[in-house]
């Protein structure tokens, strides 16, 4: 797929692109952390541990990149606002000491299958209650950590409040309401389709084929992923400059596949949402987000959210906030957009993520990638595990998870910094669910 008047940095090597994370499991050498530095160590710090927009994403310069993302990217605040809700606890520090047997056979403590799998933080919340939490990686409980992908569950839970307001039809195109879409590869598809990742690009998103449109140009407009000059391109010498300009003129329809015939994951696609909730509303994202959620949750501390090469809010994976707040958020999912006895976000909205078609079913179990996963569906940007408990999460790559269990009034909340990026097929990440659903089974 071809880009006209498209003013490019140079071709990128193999080792300069940080999005070259292979979404396979991660070799056995990569698990031995204490054979690696730590970073940035020193004042000022080694340059062989210094962090680095290049580097930002490879272990272990992750583990200090994402509790401080605003240091290599740019970012913007979501101020918390009001009283804050305490979470009283944590009131069974023991549940981290409660053996399980790990994906690779080993018996091992809850917390030690956390934090031997690259974890930084997590915490355990059952009603109202804190019941653990533990912290690795020098992380701690007023650190901010990056969600990475987590944050399209965040903007697919804030656009259900203008779909309560009747300003959109999710039979609509989003063209239908960003007349910039009009062409694009969006023009053909449906809004609902769009949240569930079955809208049928030709974009592929991949972490893996350094010569993709994913790596030459979208992560960079997205200001997340580092190519050589990139950050220097200006606004009037590129036909791509933010996000926004990428998901008008660059993405086209895939002529070989129809919109809602399969399950495609395509971070583009909560771009769309993020820009369509800024379209509709007349309010910038951050604000919207501000003002309708975070200001709601009673949150301890300021969030933040990266912004792409335009200093647009990086929508579909760029928010950043402490382990309790995230806690707090996945709270009020879990209790169908109620939090600290205000609707947050309308209750038909939320439960509607959980209402599952064979469709929906059949699109994930045809996937190459997550076939073999533990998800049975997709839906309005959130994984289900098993709807008819009402187990689902957010999910984002490196680790990133609120876990939510209905049935057990549980929520958990870990934010991790795996050498690996996907979840699919990736041990450590399966290590982690795996241990967290069968804690929810005993609460």
């Amino acid at each position: 797929m071809g880009l006209s008047n498209l003013t490019t940095p140079a071709p990128i090597s193999c080792m300069s692109l940080i999005f070259s994370a292979l979404i396979t499991a991660i070799p056995a050498a990569a698990a031995d952390q204490s054979a690696v530095s730590e970073p940035m160590q020193g004042v000022p710090p080694a340059r062989s541990t210094q962090v680095t927009m290049q580097n930002y994403r490879d272990y272990p310069m992750s583990k200090w990149a994402f509790q401080n993302t605003g240091a290599p990217l740019n970012a913007v605040v979501i101020p918390r606002q009001g009283k804050i809700v305490e979470l009283p606890g944590p009131y069974q520090p023991q549940l981290g000491e409660k053996v399980f047997v790990s994906t690779g056979g080993q018996k091992q403590s809850f917390d030690q299958i956390f934090e031997h799998n690259f974890a930084d933080g997590l915490a355990i919340i059952k009603g109202n209650q804190l019941l653990h939490e533990n912290y690795f990686h020098s992380f701690n409980a007023h650190a901010q950590h990056i969600w990475f992908s987590m944050s399209k569950s965040l903007a697919s839970s804030a656009f259900g409040l203008l779909v309560e307001q009747g300003k959109v039809d999710l039979n609509a195109s989003p063209a239908d309401y960003i007349t910039e879409l009009k062409g694009s590869g969006f023009e053909r598809v449906t809004v609902q389709q769009v949240l569930d990742h079955a809208t049928s690009l030709d974009f592929k998103e991949t972490y893996t084929d350094l010569s993709s449109d994913f790596a030459q140009h979208y992560a960079p407009a997205l200001n997340m992923a580092y190519l050589p000059g990139a950050r220097d391109v200006q606004p009037n010498n590129s036909d791509i400059y933010g996000v926004h300009d990428f998901l008008s003129r660059f993405i086209k329809p895939d002529p070989n596949r129809e919109p809602g015939d399969n399950f495609d994951y395509n971070s583009a696609n909560a771009d769309v949402i993020g820009w369509m909730i800024s379209r509709i509303s007349g309010q910038p994202f951050k604000d919207f987000i501000q003002q309708n959620i975070w200001a709601k949750l009673g949150a301890e501390h300021d969030a933040t959210f990266l912004v792409d090469r335009a200093y647009m809010p990086a929508v579909t994976g760029g928010m950043n906030s402490t382990v309790r707040d995230a806690a707090r958020f996945g709270m009020m999912i879990r209790d169908s957009g109620k939090f600290n006895g205000e609707q947050v976000i309308p209750a038909e909205w939320v439960d509607a993520s959980l209402n599952i078609n064979d469709r929906l079913r059949a699109n994930m179990a045809t996937n190459t990638n997550y076939k073999e996963e533990l998800w049975t569906a997709y839906h309005n940007m959130w994984w289900i595990l098993d709807e008819s408990i009402g187990e689902f999460a957010a999910v984002g790559i490196h680790g990133q998870v609120i876990y939510i269990n209905r049935k057990a009034d549980t929520v958990m909340v870990w934010f991790s910094s795996q050498p690996v990026a996907g979840a699919a097929r990736n041990e450590t990440f399966r290590a982690k669910l795996n241990a967290a659903r069968q804690m929810a089974a005993l609460l």
